[in-house]
């Protein structure tokens, strides 16, 4: 991986010298995408720039100081959401809406007394609860799956504990129920503490990782904390390993999510598959998610937030099926690297249970087909998997796209 690595500050703390080093990076991508099916039925076709984002990843003090920072630029490139397949996003029915301009800003303190065989740290800030799998972003495909809110938790106010030995990392996190409403929110502070969550990591090879993970969150969906508790439940296998010249990258996950007690119980599928050979990825996503469907505004994007204990009108079940290639182009030394990608899905969305919704009458029919051309554009670092600090953090461990960056420079 190629990296910008800051001047190394060398500052003394009685007799121990202080190194701190820190990994820059930034990029965005332009997708033109067509979705055959939309709410209100017909088709619709939608220009955007999705992910305009910059990172720092700072370490100092031999290792025992972390910084984990985001900015996020949606909120100034599609303030209107994002189109998808089935128009998902916040509440599960809006476009996907913007991420918060401050995507993450934690910081980290490792080892600071020695335990033997162990590795322990402390996070706390603005991220990534520990639950579920990695953030989307840094995953193959450009539009984001359905379960996107039942298999991560994201841009809360977090303190986690993190302890590691041998194979195995285990991770505890008090954090603020609450959903950002739009993309300048803060956490609602005097929330936090009212969620919490707890994730054990076991990887018995260096390129399998088993993850098991718990989270009881509290009215995500009302923000003043009028809601209901969500229990939520992940678990997934995830693989990273040379193949055939290149790097096969593979994840197969379950996720559940029980609202009111169990009367409302969500369940999710889903594996994604890549490989990186050179400049070429070609990658490949099934999911079969079920999602509950909220009574929708005369806007049918749109749904009333926070919602009402009455206001499901349905559940649905959606099978997708996403297949997509992306080729670097341009010369493997400039700091700046685009790629081309294009990118096709398919779902199906069918009711189970009951209930007044019939997704024939929201969409037009129950297949829907999905065409992306984008432009991604990276610049410096590479980004690394989101959602993990300190001991919980394997070293040098990278996301999906990341690892193509570190490929093309070897």
């Amino acid at each position: 991986m190629r990296s910008v690595p800051a001047a190394c500050l060398a500052l003394v703390l009685g007799a121990a010298p202080l190194c701190a080093q820190a990994e820059f990076g930034a990029g965005f991508t332009t997708v033109l995408t067509r979705v055959n099916g939309v709410p209100g039925g017909g088709a619709l076709t939608e220009a955007r720039v999705v992910e305009p984002f910059a990172f720092v990843h700072a370490t100092g003090g031999h290792g025992r100081l972390a910084l984990h920072a985001m900015l996020d630029g949606e909120y100034w490139t599609m303030r209107g959401g994002e189109l998808s397949l089935g128009a998902f996003g916040e509440g599960f029915v809006d476009r996907r809406h913007p991420h918060t301009v401050v995507h993450e800003v934690v910081g980290t303190v490792s080892d600071l007394a020695r335990l033997p065989g162990l590795h322990w740290s402390l996070s706390a800030g603005k991220g990534f609860a520990p639950f579920g799998t990695d953030d989307p972003m840094v995953r193959p495909a450009l539009i984001y799956p359905a379960n996107h809110h039942w298999s991560q938790l994201l841009e809360r106010a977090v303190a986690v504990a993190a302890l590691r030995g041998g194979r195995a990392a285990l991770e505890a996190g008090l954090f603020n129920g609450d959903e950002p409403e739009n993309p300048t929110q803060w956490p609602r502070w005097r929330r936090f503490g009212d969620s919490w969550a707890v994730r054990l990591t076991l990887t018995p090879s260096p390129w399998l990782e088993l993850q098991g993970s718990h989270a009881d969150v509290t009215s995500p969906e009302d923000r003043l904390g009028a809601g209901t508790t969500h229990q939520k439940w992940s678990a997934s296998a995830r693989l990273e390993r040379p193949w055939k010249g290149g790097s096969l990258y593979a994840l197969a996950e379950w996720a559940s999510n029980s609202e009111v007690e169990g009367t409302f119980v969500y369940h999710t599928l889903l594996a994604e598959t890549q490989w990186l050979r050179g400049r070429h990825r070609p990658y490949l996503r099934i999911e079969r998610t079920e999602r509950p469907e909220d009574e929708r505004l005369a806007d049918p994007f749109r749904t009333r937030r926070p919602p009402l204990e009455n206001s499901i009108v349905g559940t649905t079940r959606w099978t997708i099926l996403t297949a997509g290639y992306g080729v670097r182009v341009g010369a493997t030394r400039l700091p700046v690297r685009p790629e081309l990608v294009g990118e096709v899905a398919w779902a199906h969305v069918g009711s189970i249970g009951g209930g007044l919704f019939v997704p024939r009458q929201v969409y037009g029919r129950n297949d829907l087909l999905s065409l992306s051309v984008a432009v991604r554009m990276s610049a410096f670092g590479a980004m690394h998997r989101m959602g993990r600090y300190g001991a919980a953090e394997a070293a040098g461990s990278m996301g999906a796209m990341g690892s193509m960056d570190a490929m093309e420079h070897e």
